[in-house]
């Protein structure tokens, strides 16, 4: 007979990565809004422009602030989240393995509109190649802002992108593609909805694993004395 396991059912997604998260996206928006406005001050392609309807800031200098003010939230608890997903083992559980042909076989099904919603527990390839993505993003976004925001203190950093000019297109370059992720991302969120109600309110509880089998009661035996 096993012994049951005492541990409480948890919630997919614990309060903590939640707060992380809208920490997170929060930090993300208001970095890209105010984002586009300093870029307009200074811009890389002369052809594209941001209208100020969709900045923050209103003046370059003020759009700084905002910049500044966020980024620290976002470095924080991006960090946190990492060390959380890592110490935690929640990366390897969700977010590994992942293979090519796993994402090709999501695509595929996404095609035939044969992907399926119902189990919000488990990331198919493709959310897996996204989150791991955005990961990566973000951490290229925190190293390249540091060179742009100190590039006479962080000299010897800095240069290891090889100019400051370089280090402001890596920087561009992710801000677009941190766009596409949240694009995607609210796209998918607001075709399953309960996975947006899931980072909302925790999601459905996940039993705990098995006790293992060196944990299983042996029955009771008589012991004789000699």
């Amino acid at each position: 007979m096993s012994r049951k396991d005492s541990r409480p059912a948890r919630r997919l997604h614990p309060l903590a990565l939640r707060i992380m998260h809208w920490i997170n996206a929060i930090s993300i928006l208001a970095l890209i809004f105010s984002g586009w406005k300093i870029y307009d001050d200074y811009p890389i392609l002369s052809w594209l422009r941001f209208d100020d309807a969709y900045t923050l800031g209103g003046h370059p200098e003020t759009a700084l602030q905002w910049h500044f003010l966020f980024m620290w939230p976002l470095a924080i608890s991006g960090i946190a989240y990492i060390l959380y997903g890592l110490v935690s083992g929640r990366f390897w559980n969700k977010l590994l393995p992942l293979s090519i042909g796993e994402i090709l076989k999501t695509v595929g099904d996404a095609l035939r509109f044969k992907l399926g919603h119902d189990d919000i527990t488990h990331y198919n390839g493709v959310q897996k190649l996204l989150y791991l993505g955005a990961i990566a993003l973000i951490v290229l976004q925190i190293l390249t802002g540091l060179a742009i925001w100190k590039p006479v203190q962080f000299s010897e950093y800095a240069a290891l992108f090889g100019s400051f000019q370089t280090a402001r297109i890596l920087h561009f370059t992710g801000m677009a593609l941190i766009c596409g992720f949240v694009v995607v991302h609210v796209a998918l969120a607001l075709l399953v909805p309960k996975t947006l109600l899931a980072m909302l309110t925790g999601g459905p509880r996940l039993e705990p694993a098995a006790a293992p089998a060196a944990a299983i009661a042996a029955p009771d035996v008589p012991v004789s004395s000699n």
